[in-house]
């Protein structure tokens, strides 16, 4: 009789063990894939912001949603190995954080049904990952950082009120890039600039590149490129030897004391724009029926360093020292 209750209790703890299980199953998170370019602080900041709006949106780290990350260092070479790795896992939606990523990602996950959502893409029209900024494509949307350059260029004439050439670097290569450059070649007369553009599509001919631009620039605007970005620092170094003041998209560089000024997009803004349209994916929407959002005019802020300023020779003009946007 004992042996029979036993049997009886050692199946029923089976059975609860086998429909805790079951439970255990239906409340286990999705998982995300992240497929970024390379570790830098904008594209971390943007991983970050999809992360903060995907939790207020109900889906908390380690509890709903887990996330795979990966990079390629900034080797397009490599971003479809990675594409196909984070694909293997079979991902409620992978988050694709550049252009170049974007691009390879929506290529090879055509008709998986995996949905992407991008960020850090300057024009997402021009980079053929939607038809129009009026909606997303199919299974793909996102958010840019399509900066406002009037207001870019007009904060650049009030920095410095004499300058009249600006100087812009940029990929050939790089649809963003080349969107960039033909948006401010209509702007820039408006404000009183004349655009002088450089190609750079090999990070080894940057410091060439940048010289070769001494006493034909008065400014040179830093890009958000994929080219640029990361080599900023030897870009303000060429510029600083060649006597030319650098305004840049990202503010990093010039809270580490080496870029005069920025007029940047909050990259953590921008991430979380994307990981409120992934929340809406999440929960059903077809990527299609959403337009990609741009960041809003107060999403930008000025930053002005002090140091660099000083170390470039230029004073900060009296209309700009009240503007609570300078640091040492």
């Amino acid at each position: 009789m004992a042996t029979t209750k036993s049997r009886l209790v050692t199946g029923l703890m089976a059975v609860g063990l086998v429909l805790a299980g079951i439970g255990t199953a239906a409340a286990d998170p999705i998982r995300v894939g992240i497929a970024n370019f390379g570790e830098h602080p904008p594209l971390n900041a943007a991983i970050a912001g999809f992360k903060k709006a995907l939790s207020e949106n109900g889906f908390v780290e380690g509890k709903d949603v887990v996330y795979t990350e990966s990079h390629t260092n900034f080797d397009a070479s490599l971003v479809p190995q990675m594409i196909a790795k984070l694909q293997a896992e079979q991902p409620k939606l992978i988050y694709t954080v550049t252009t170049p990523v974007s691009q390879i990602a929506k290529k090879a996950l055509a008709g998986s049904g995996i949905p992407v959502i991008f960020t850090a893409v300057t024009d997402p029209v021009a980079g053929k990952l939607v038809p129009s900024w009026e909606s997303g494509d199919d299974g793909i949307t996102g958010a840019t950082d399509s900066q406002d350059m009037a207001a870019v260029l007009a904060f650049t004439k009030k920095l410095l009120p004499n300058a009249k050439r600006l100087g812009l670097p940029y990929n050939p290569g790089e649809a963003n890039d080349v969107a960039l450059l033909e948006s401010i070649r209509k702007i820039a007369p408006e404000q009183g600039f004349e655009v002088v553009e450089v190609g750079v599509d090999n990070l080894n001919d940057i410091q060439q590149r940048i010289t070769s631009l001494a006493g034909k620039v008065d400014v040179i605007y830093g890009p958000t490129s994929n080219m640029i970005q990361p080599a900023i620092a030897a870009v303000a170094a060429a510029a600083r030897q060649s006597g030319i003041p650098v305004v840049n998209a990202v503010d990093t560089a010039v809270l580490e004391g080496f870029v005069p000024a920025s007029f940047a997009v909050n990259y953590e803004q921008v991430g979380m724009n994307a990981g409120k349209i992934a929340a809406e994916v999440l929960k059903g929407k077809d990527p299609k029926s959403i337009a990609p959002v741009r960041p809003a005019y107060e999403d930008h802020q000025a930053l002005i360093s002090r140091k660099a300023m000083a170390a470039f020779g230029i004073e900060i003009p009296a209309s700009l020292a009240d503007c609570n946007c300078i640091v040492d």
